[in-house]
């Protein structure tokens, strides 16, 4: 079985992704960080160079290359999981976990991070807390049908949110459902 982690950029998807492979055993993949690698640039180079469309093609190539591994912990990129195609791809033998965070988190996270305006460009042309507020707003229906299940993130330490998933992976292995929360997203 693969943990897939979704969220929006700042929820902890790769610091959180990578304690919880530790914990687990598994091998991590970031998706950004393998298109920054294959492409040897930042994420702001390659959308400064080519645009968003040039960096989605690229993140689904990333998203395939990693498609047929099993017993890994995957960190998707923020807008990954706006394309089904990309969904699709890790879906098989797939946990998929919400890594969610409020905007006051994600921009306080954003502002503390030295290397996320170097990494990652704006995705709007409104300000910071603007961007965040408007896009966690469009994207939680797509986050949301995709989990399996949710884990908050904001006001957590990044050892507590692993914790929290282990223990709910754990459950929901043993075919256990908490209050309803692990369930099987539709269309899956």
């Amino acid at each position: 079985m693969n943990v897939i982690l979704i969220g929006y950029r700042a929820s902890g998807k790769t610091s959180v992704g990578r304690r919880v492979a530790e914990l687990l055993g598994y091998p991590f993949h970031d998706t950004d960080e393998i298109v920054m690698k294959a492409a040897g640039k930042t994420i702001r180079d390659i959308v400064d160079e080519g645009g968003w469309p040039l960096f989605r093609e690229m993140e689904k190539g990333a998203i395939a290359s990693i498609s047929g591994k099993d017993g890994c912990v995957v960190a998707l990129g923020g807008g990954a999981v706006l394309d089904e195609e990309n969904i699709k791809q890790v879906n098989e033998n797939s946990l998929f976990i919400w890594l969610k965070a409020d905007a006051e988190t994600v921009v306080n996270r954003m502002r503390k991070d030295g290397n996320n305006g170097a990494q990652r460009p704006p995705l709007t042309g409104g300000g910071t807390w603007k961007e965040v507020a408007e896009l966690l707003r469009s994207r939680e229906e797509v986050y949301r049908k995709n989990a399996n299940f949710i884990v908050d993130t904001a006001g957590r330490s990044i050892e507590e949110s692993c914790k929290e998933i282990v223990r709910r992976l754990r459950k929901s292995e043993g075919g256990g459902q908490e209050n309803g929360e692990a369930r099987e997203p539709p269309g899956r």
